[in-house]
């Protein structure tokens, strides 16, 4: 399934001698810290301007906590997702002074994003997506028409999917970039340079809100996911693929079918949330099952050769160092 296996040995092999351990870790550190800076930044000055503007409407921006309420509503959910690109600052400046190259370095071989890739990822995460939800549909037939009405989602479209894309591609940047990147040049073993980024990456997504049950069926799909965007960029060499994929993934949840209470701001039809009361074991067992075909479905459109989604590798090699 894999027509180039030398695309990964040539995005492994092109950071410079100053991607050491120490370095990279250094660099995630970094990058750490400029995400938690720009989050509390504007969380903060969102929840306040929030307190501000619920008092002015003579309501009581603390019952039920403050910064809950603002992350809650509309202008939260973007926020929440404008603060991604604190992760974006902390790689421009961890590759600039850190490891002395350029950012750009971080997306393939050929230092562009692959638009071939983006739009078949994309493709093929949108079609088992669909697939996903019938499934779902049929296990848990709880789906009601969201609050937001067809103009304002349509005036919110632009806007969640640019700032959708920062979200996605700053995560795609630091786990399948920046970690796996550098850690393959150092590793040759994948249980270091894939399986680490893809832990981390997938423990991300725990949720205090929902039961041990559901956490443990949105890791498992999580970490199928995670496996599908590391095979793209192994396949590729490029990030852009794995920009389409996930993409395709978040869309879905924020503008379609939303089955998170708390971002379904924007979503067209609200799901029976996972974080709610209900659900069983055998349901968490079969949403695992169902999350983790999907994402194995996913690889198939996009890695098998006779598949009309089959990425390509990146094959142009970039210029000198910048």
């Amino acid at each position: 399934m894999i027509s180039d296996p030398t695309a990964f040995e040539r995005y492994r092999n092109t950071p410079n001698d100053k991607t050491t351990l120490p370095r990279l870790l250094l660099g995630a550190a970094i990058v750490c810290l400029f995400w938690v800076a720009i989050t509390l930044a504007v969380l903060l000055g969102g929840t306040y301007v929030f307190i501000i503007w619920q008092a002015s409407m003579g309501g009581d921006p603390l019952a039920g906590g403050a910064v809950q309420n603002f992350l809650a509503s509309p202008p939260g959910i973007l926020t929440a997702l404008a603060s991604f690109g604190g992760i974006w600052l902390g790689l421009l400046v961890a590759m600039r002074w850190i490891h002395r190259e350029p950012l750009l370095a971080l997306i393939g071989t050929s230092r562009r994003v692959s638009r071939d890739g983006f739009v078949k990822g994309l493709a093929a995460v949108l079609i088992t997506s669909l697939l996903s939800e019938i499934l779902l549909y049929c296990l848990q037939p709880e789906i009601a028409r969201g609050a937001i009405s067809m103009s304002s989602w349509l005036l919110f479209l632009i806007p969640i999917v640019a700032l959708t894309l920062l979200q996605i591609s700053s995560e795609e940047a630091l786990f399948r970039g920046y970690l796996l990147r550098g850690l393959a040049n150092r590793f040759s073993s994948p249980f270091v340079w894939a399986l680490l980024p893809g832990l981390l990456f997938t423990s991300m997504h725990w949720s205090s809100a929902s039961s041990a049950a559901i956490n443990a069926c949105v890791l498992a799909s999580i970490a199928a996911f995670a496996l599908l965007l590391t095979l793209l960029v192994c396949v590729t060499g490029n990030l852009g693929a794995a920009f389409g994929a996930h993409l395709g993934n978040n869309l879905t949840g924020f503008l379609l079918i939303s089955h998170q209470e708390s971002y379904n701001s924007f979503a067209l039809f609200n799901a029976k949330p996972l974080e709610g009361a209900g659900w069983t074991t055998s349901d968490a067992v079969l949403i695992a099952v169902i999350g983790i075909v999907c994402s194995l479905l996913t690889i198939v459109l996009l890695l098998h050769p006779r598949s009309p989604l089959k990425v390509e590798a990146d094959v142009s090699i970039a210029g000198g160092p910048g």
